[in-house]
């Protein structure tokens, strides 16, 4: 049982913007971070909460770190509530998604230096369908609308000959980029937590990691086709408001999570759908 506090609802996210990033929020830096206080992280549930948890239960505390986890089930609030100075730091993203949050939003959020964790590769699933040449002409397949997931699913498509983008389509495509499409594949745009419960509405859905973990779904066994972990962009890392990346607490942690034991327990655990970065 993961000792979390799991926050689920929209609802959190869309106040949090509405309040004003910049205006809430500790405005400490990390100078005057207390180093015995609580390091409270805000992550998605799989893996990189049960990752920290990992590390709350089996490293924390010989490295003198009081760490508590909060679980979200969003691409957006634990961004917010780290700009706003309501956890300290969050666990859940890739550089490529937080370059178009901080441009979208005004945030000023930041990778901490040597704490990128690990990769969860993209997949494709299907229920009906065993095999990529079996997709049907016409098939609607779904996607996830953040702008980084979305263009990273077209290009998991497009590595697989199922569509062409067009030449300068970058971090950014969506559809309307496609410049090639020979099967006549629709697209369903929806919130990347949805696309697992999406499988039975659509032929095929484009599956962020953590997500298809949560839904028993293995990129490895279960995909019609997967990203590649080797020159892969989209690892996913420990990230504060710019100004805290010093802080003691999140130094410690961020050895915690690239450590022989969390590469150990990523491999053992995981069995491929989730690979360390370091």
């Amino acid at each position: 049982m993961r000792n979390t506090a799991k926050i689920t609802t929209a609802v959190l996210a869309a106040g949090a913007l509405t309040l004003g990033l910049s205006a809430c929020g500790s405005d400490k830096d990390s100078g005057s971070a207390d180093p015995n206080a609580t390091l409270i992280v805000a992550a998605t549930p799989t893996p990189q909460g049960e990752i920290l948890t990992y590390v709350k239960d089996h490293l924390a505390a010989k490295a003198g770190l009081k760490l508590e986890v909060k679980e979200f089930t969003d691409y957006v609030t634990p961004n917010t509530a780290v700009q706003q100075g309501e956890v300290d730091a969050n666990y859940f993203q890739h550089q490529p998604y937080l370059d178009d949050f901080n441009k979208k939003n005004g945030t000023d959020i930041v990778a901490v230096p040597n704490a990128t964790v690990h990769l969860e590769p993209l997949g494709l699933y299907a229920k009906s369908v065993k095999k990529l040449a079996d997709l049907k002409q016409g098939a609607t397949i779904a996607l996830p609308n953040d702008t980084t997931n979305e263009a990273r699913a077209l290009k998991l498509l497009e590595a697989n000959g199922l569509l062409r983008l067009k030449p300068a389509a970058g971090d950014g495509a969506t559809p309307k980029d496609v410049a090639s499409n020979p099967r006549n594949l629709k697209f369903k745009e929806l919130e990347a937590a949805q696309l697992p419960r999406s499988l039975g509405d659509v032929d095929a859905a484009v599956i962020n990691g953590n997500y298809a973990l949560e839904a028993k779904l293995s990129p490895a066994r279960d995909a019609l086709v997967a990203e590649s972990a080797k020159g892969n962009p989209y690892a996913n890392f420990l990230a504060v408001k710019k100004g805290h990346e010093d802080d003691p607490r999140v130094t410690k942690l961020a050895k915690l999570l690239t450590s022989p034991e969390v590469k150990k327990f990523i491999a053992d655990q995981y069995d491929g759908a989730v690979v360390a970065a370091f």
